[in-house]
């Protein structure tokens, strides 16, 4: 006969401020808005069953898009300043400030589950999708230290509804992997980000954080977007990242990251340096 565990559940709540002095760049914008104001990131309710070895959770209120390598501490606390180019306001694709004002209900075992969210658009950030019904579907499992999962997404293009029109439609897949002190990790998406127009693009990340290295990280990127459209619209660019993390203090972390990309995007130059300090302060 299965039993029931006792059902775990909570309530989450993120707020975020941020403001920076050149509105035409994406540094800093790696999982939360830079356009001035305090905002509400996520406000949800959530609860998760366990019967027997299978899994079943449901959460309801203001969430992430629940595509691919979503959370915000995967993007945020890791050493990178900004977020990839698939995951970037503006670059006909998806945005790290994608929000769901829905419900998500997610079933499986542990090791294998699918996921599936409906909702309204409750953006933050300058890429705020129009109004309309969102869907979500993931699929994700665990094989050993290899986390795979596929997504899908049928929403509302965030461009001007002058020349965007239709739904914008995307699939990807990630991975993640993980042993000794190094995670790699990528994505990679296809579809249309509105009629007429293909987004094709990913990228790689290395993570690494050994003994010997003490208080310092290593981080390095790879990325590639293509946007195809009518000319002179298109645009495929790649992109570079090196950087590092150091905690200076228990709460308090510097990153320093040299970027290059080799056609002109939002920040203007080839090449870049991005410095950052980080100060967190948590309660749970």
């Amino acid at each position: 006969m299965a039993k029931w565990r006792r059902p775990a559940c909570g309530f989450n709540v993120e707020v975020a401020w941020g403001i920076r002095s050149d509105g035409n760049s994406d540094v800093f914008g790696a999982a939360y808005p830079y356009d001035g104001g305090v905002q509400f990131i996520e406000a949800y309710g959530e609860r998760t069953f366990l019967p027997g070895r299978g899994l079943f959770g449901i959460k309801a209120g203001r969430y992430r898009t629940p595509f691919g390598i979503s959370s915000g501490s995967d993007h945020a606390y890791n050493g990178f300043l900004r977020a990839p180019l698939i995951r970037y306001d503006g670059y006909f694709a998806l945005s790290n400030s994608f929000l769901e004002q829905g419900a998500d209900v997610i079933v499986g075992i542990p090791r294998l589950s699918v996921e599936a969210s409906v909702g309204m658009p409750a953006d933050v950030g300058t890429a705020r999708r129009r109004s309309g019904v969102d869907t979500v579907l993931r699929g994700q499992g665990a094989f050993g230290p290899i986390i795979v999962g596929v997504s899908h997404i049928d929403t509302r293009p965030y461009q001007s509804p002058q020349f965007a029109r239709g739904h914008a439609v995307f699939t990807g897949i990630d991975v993640r992997w993980m042993r000794d002190g190094v995670q790699a990790r990528g994505e990679w998406i296809a579809g249309r980000p509105f009629d007429g127009t293909t987004t094709t693009g990913g990228y790689a990340d290395i993570i690494v954080h050994r003994p010997g290295m003490g208080p310092m990280s290593a981080v390095l990127r790879a990325e590639q977007l293509s946007y195809e459209a009518p000319a002179p619209f298109a645009m495929s660019v790649q992109r570079y990242t090196a950087g590092t993390r150091i905690r200076v203090l228990d709460r308090l972390s510097a990153e320093i990251a040299l970027i290059h990309h080799t056609r002109p995007l939002p920040q203007r130059r080839p090449t870049s340096l991005d410095v950052g300090l980080t100060y967190s302060l948590r309660r749970d």
